[in-house]
């Protein structure tokens, strides 16, 4: 059972089970009811509506029964070839045993990979759905082959933000891939790099061609251009509040029996140092709003990318933000915004604004 609310974030310290990890490998509730109807390709970037169609094209083919394609996979030969078939589909032809989603943040990607996964998952053809981050962490939890047999029992396997950090993950997520395509199961991930670009920028990413290149070669790759549609036409983001409108909000919030957690930055960014990413989620639980006071810009990369993540898990739950102190554009400063992770900062002011956009009109 989910922990109760908590007056806020660093008074939680949840402790989820491996079996919490699997369940939770599902679309977050933000994109419950996205589907392919409900996208709408914007006109004047075409390679959306392209998009949008290679994702059809493939729900169509894996939304079933799986087949067993174990010693013939390898290669790209055998049944996995009779599987996934050679023609078909725009762009990379459709012969790959994955689907890959490369563009900018707000494009839509991830609207798209949870329509595909919503089109396929069934009974016949069960789906899971998770974060890059999501998917190391389980293998982390279960252990790396109770985390492929968990995850080979499934139709399609989507990862939302692929991206290599580090040399670890870009040699487990290799094997993790070639394994799951041995056992015939179905990819498609999204990401804002090219998967023959990445690592670049974040570690000797040249020692690890082979396993990069190895990642790449199971995807076909379309780019999905276009803008951010979070701040499509909308106004300046709202100024930050000031400390006590920021307590004001959250206390009368709590009062009403509303799940709102208040929470000082500078201790927060302290607690999540002790909170592993996999139970960010989970530290989520019973919450409705969020609320920071004195804000500042985060210089240590490792701070940064642990709110990266809560953000993340943040939006994935739709929980406006009330925050004073510094703007959410002078979150990251410029030596950050400059390295490897730019693409991350920049997705998280964009999807932190949105929150804080709601937070200000709830």
């Amino acid at each position: 059972m989910p922990d109760a609310p908590a007056a806020s974030l660093v008074e939680r310290d949840p402790r989820p089970s491996p079996q919490r990890l699997l369940d939770d490998l599902v679309p977050p509730p933000h994109f419950t009811a996205a589907r392919f109807e409900t996208y709408r390709p914007d006109p004047s970037q075409p390679t959306q509506a392209e998009a949008v169609e290679a994702l059809r094209d493939r729900a169509g083919r894996w939304s079933g029964a799986k087949s067993s394609s174990k010693g013939g996979a390898k290669g790209g030969g055998g049944a996995l070839a009779k599987l996934f078939g050679r023609s078909g589909g725009s762009g990379g032809g459709g012969g790959k045993e994955g689907i890959y989603l490369d563009g900018g943040f707000g494009v839509g990607k991830t609207h798209l990979l949870t329509s595909l996964f919503h089109a396929v998952d069934g009974p016949a053809s069960p789906a899971a759905y998770g974060t890059f981050v999501e998917y190391t962490n389980l293998a982390g939890a279960l252990g790396f082959r109770q985390a492929v047999e968990a995850l080979s029992a499934k139709r399609l396997v989507c990862i939302d933000e692929f991206e290599l950090d580090d040399p670890g993950d870009t040699v487990l997520m290799s094997r993790l891939l070639r394994e799951l395509s041995d056992a015939g199961t179905a990819l498609a991930a999204t990401s804002n790099t090219l998967p023959d670009a990445l690592g670049e920028g974040r570690f000797a990413a040249e020692d690890f061609l082979r396993e990069i290149q190895a990642v790449a070669s199971r995807f076909d790759v379309f780019r999905v251009d276009g803008e951010d549609y979070r701040h499509r036409g909308l106004p300046t983001p709202p100024a930050p509040a000031t400390d006590e409108q920021v307590r004001e909000r959250a206390q009368a919030a709590q009062e009403r029996g509303e799940g709102a957690v208040l929470d000082a930055f500078d201790a927060l960014a302290g607690h999540l140092a002790t909170v592993h990413p996999s139970r960010y989620g989970a530290l989520l639980d019973g919450v409705t709003s969020v609320h920071w006071t004195g804000m500042r810009p985060i210089s240590d990369q490792s701070v940064a990318l642990r709110l990266v993540v809560l953000g993340d898990r943040m939006y994935d739950r739709d929980l406006p933000l009330v925050a004073s102190g510094a703007p959410l554009d002078q979150l990251f400063p410029e030596e950050l915004m400059r390295g490897g992770y730019r693409k991350k900062y920049a997705r998280a002011v964009s999807r932190l604004t949105a929150l804080a956009r709601e937070g200000a009109t709830a």
